[in-house]
């Protein structure tokens, strides 16, 4: 479905900038609302609905599941970790296992920024290729 195409393509490039810029970063440079913490739920969440679809639904003429499946898991790993730190930010539970994945979160926060934005851009370019 073309629509879920884009709609993949545009969030994982928005969930990319936002693990790559701080904060602080996003509150004087691009976009102030991008560092409110309920825009960031909302963009998550879209995130994890459109990585569902998007495995639900291939571009026409690649495989089904396979075919878009980098670009659906980036856009589900992206949704999920910014609706873990809505969680975080929130949540006065302390719990071990939410204290390992935030650390293992933060340490790979660009990283996982740029592999979002890397993925957006190689379906961008090729919409049909297997695992794309």
């Amino acid at each position: 479905m073309l629509p879920v195409y884009f709609l993949s393509i545009a969030i994982n490039v928005l969930v990319g900038l936002l693990f790559i810029l701080n904060r602080e970063d996003a509150k004087g440079v691009l976009f102030p609302a991008l560092a409110d913490e309920t825009v960031r739920l909302g963009v998550g969440i879209l995130a994890v609905i459109t990585g569902f679809l998007k495995i639900l639904s291939p571009v026409a003429g690649s495989i089904p599941v396979v075919g878009d499946l980098v670009p659906a898991l980036a856009n589900l790993a992206g949704g999920l970790i910014l609706v873990f730190e809505f969680y975080r930010n929130r949540s006065t539970i302390a719990s071990p296992a939410a204290e390992q994945i935030e650390k293992f979160v933060d340490g790979n926060r660009k990283l996982t920024g740029f592999i979002c934005i890397i993925a957006a851009a190689l379906h961008f370019i090729f919409s049909s290729i297997l695992f794309l």
